[in-house]
């Protein structure tokens, strides 16, 4: 059990290590709305810790509330992003000392807790790893900020290793039944429980991301202005939005640009594309004459072991990730090279299944059967219908401990601010 707590503690101390190394910057940057799509930094601050409060200290541990006052101002069911800059927010300082505030007394919850004991909060830590994975969150969204604020010199870069050439577009993957969810990963959230058989036709699904090459050749060939390629309601968001490439690229003569926090780069044609909302994936997806997998596929070709008959926690099995198999933890501020990560495969054969980007799928946001909200309805009961895609996988933004292959995201079809790419897929050619 010590054991637990320790690693809880770890896990603690490194979240909150990120979110202040993000947030390290002269206030007017920390107060400033970057974006009417996100928060002021400043928000995201103050939010981890009133969360952290309400989850460890009053759900958990029963203690009384340190600022009651400040809860409304945090909800974030209250307040849509565009409007927050105008609540009385706690400013910079004000923030860190009352986060520090909370994540003392939550040492000392922690020190005493049972993590054995009767409520499903306490048991194996899962209200620690509930916030823990929330703060991670929020880490990717201050870095979607960061990238949007235009600001150079705020975010670390780092090494990733090269890219590979050749080996099969596609990999196939056989018909016949999986189990998708989970009824034993600790810290999952209730949407991805509980653990359930689908079973799939066979099909077909890239071994790679949609790399920046094969996207641009889209562009070229008039992909943005073909409605062949467009669902209804996507062309019409590509006529309101007026878009012609992904976000942050620009067209210099005969090549592509992107900015990326604050400078301004070729676009590297061997990495995964970035910055892609769920209308733009389809329609490549459609021009390429394939389409995009659903959740289903996506989580058996990334986790399911055909000979094991079972679920792998990662896409190579149930090792924690590491440098040499996935691009997460934000190792660098960039999606790594295609075909940089072979020791990450599936068991079928997929790569780059996790880390680099989030991977938009064709599936909207439903619950599973037999889904029980837990614990609280507006994680995920709120979201479900036909609203929201799902996306899967992670990207190099998001950390380690808030990955595995039942993971489940979401955002709208129209977002493209968050680090989102994709891959497509084809049903077996009968």
């Amino acid at each position: 059990m010590n054991d637990i707590k320790e690693r809880i503690a770890a896990e603690l101390l490194a979240v909150r290590d990120r979110s202040l190394a993000y947030t390290e910057a002269e206030d007017d940057l920390l107060v400033r709305q970057h974006s009417p799509l996100m928060s002021p930094l400043v928000w995201d601050l103050a939010h981890v810790g009133n969360y952290e409060e309400l989850w460890v200290l009053r759900a958990a541990a029963g203690i009384e509330p340190i600022r009651p006052e400040i809860d409304d101002i945090y909800d974030a069911f209250k307040h849509p992003r565009k409007d927050r800059p105008t609540l009385p927010l706690l400013g910079p300082a004000e923030a860190r000392r009352y986060i520090e505030g909370v994540r003392g007394r939550v040492l000392d919850v922690l020190d005493a807790i049972d993590l054995e004991g009767a409520d499903p909060l306490h048991r194996d830590g899962f209200v620690f790893g509930l916030v823990i994975q929330h703060e991670h969150q929020h880490d990717e969204t201050m870095l979607a900020t960061l990238q949007l604020s235009g600001q150079p010199g705020l975010v670390r870069e780092g090494d990733l290793p090269q890219g590979r050439t050749g080996g099969p577009e596609e990999m196939y993957v056989p018909a016949g039944p999986f189990m998708m969810g989970t009824a034993t990963l600790a810290w999952a959230y209730d949407n991805e429980r509980p653990a359930h058989q689908v079973d799939l036709p066979a099909y077909w699904i890239d071994r790679l991301p949609v790399g920046n090459r094969a996207y641009a050749a889209f562009i070229e060939e008039g992909g943005y202005d073909d409605p062949r390629w467009w669902s209804a309601e996507g062309w019409q968001w590509r006529q309101r939005s007026g878009v012609s490439a992904p976000l942050f690229w620009v067209r210099d003569g005969d090549g592509w640009w992107r900015r990326r926090f604050g400078r301004t780069e070729p676009v590297p044609m061997d990495e995964p594309v970035q910055h892609v909302s769920w209308y733009e994936a389809d329609a490549y997806a459609r021009w390429a004459g394939k389409r995009l997998p659903t959740e289903a596929e996506w989580e058996k070709a990334c986790g399911w072991d055909p000979r094991a008959r079972r679920a792998r926690r990662y896409p190579w099995g149930e090792e924690a990730p590491d440098p040499a198999r996935a691009n997460l933890g934000h190792r660098a501020a960039r999606p790594a090279p295609l075909g940089a990560y072979p020791a990450g495969a599936s068991a079928y054969g997929a790569e780059q299944m996790v880390g680099d980007v989030w991977e938009w799928t064709g599936s909207w946001f439903q619950p599973y059967p037999g889904f029980r909200a837990f614990p609280y309805k507006e994680y995920s009961e709120v979201f479900f219908g036909q609203e929201y895609r799902v996306l899967r996988g992670g990207s190099w933004a998001a950390d380690p401990a808030a990955v595995r292959t039942t993971f489940r995201n979401w955002d709208y079809p129209i977002r493209r601010q968050i680090f989102t790419g994709f891959r497509c897929a084809r049903s077996e050619l009968v």
